[in-house]
């Protein structure tokens, strides 16, 4: 059996060559990963629509002040109308979560979003519609024809970095200037 290694909790790094609309100078933190492929959520893109728009969709009470602002991300191109909320583990549980690590569940159920609008949510959070999928193999495919680099989840990156920098401080955890890579001139 051959022995596989799994990238679960890891950042996904777009290489700068990747020109897939959908990915370009993207960074998703993925959150299943085994034989039968991955599931990853794109953090540094945004929807343009803020978390109380999703929430008057949903009948929920927006008023909130603090949830105001709180962008909604396009987490991936694959069921653009589902909701994903990545969150920090606390002792909540929700009707339909996995755990990604010991400190962070990704979540799409209602019933997270309920009490996030009335302040009673996890206190770190991330609201995505949408998710990047990859099939068996197709992934690892994708890494070892150098479209993707990987590097461990950092928290503070998903968090507190702004959203514009996120693609740059996850590679630079990597000690690289994700802007001087460039594409391979060939293959050897």
């Amino acid at each position: 059996m051959t022995d596989f290694s799994y990238l679960n909790n890891q950042f996904l790094i777009a290489m700068p060559n990747l020109a897939d609309t959908n990915f370009s100078h993207t960074v998703s933190y993925l959150c299943q990963h085994n034989e039968e492929g991955a599931l990853a959520i794109v953090i540094n893109r945004t929807t343009g629509m803020f978390l109380p728009q999703i929430l008057e969709q949903m009948e929920i009470d927006a008023s909130l002040p603090q949830i105001k602002d709180t962008p909604v991300f396009a987490g991936g191109p694959v069921q653009q109308d589902r909701g994903f909320i990545i969150h920090n583990q606390d002792e909540q549980v929700w009707d339909a979560s996995i755990a990604i690590s010991e400190t962070t569940s990704l979540t799409s159920s209602r019933d997270i979003l309920e009490a996030i609008a009335e302040g009673k949510g996890p206190s770190q959070y991330l609201i995505a519609l949408g998710y990047a999928g990859w099939g068996a193999g197709h992934l690892e495919n994708e890494i070892i024809n150098n479209s993707w680099l990987n590097t461990p989840f950092q928290e503070d990156i998903l968090y507190h970095t702004p959203i514009q920098q996120r693609w740059k401080q996850a590679a630079n955890q990597l000690g690289i200037d994700i802007n001087r890579l460039t594409a391979p001139a060939g293959h050897g």
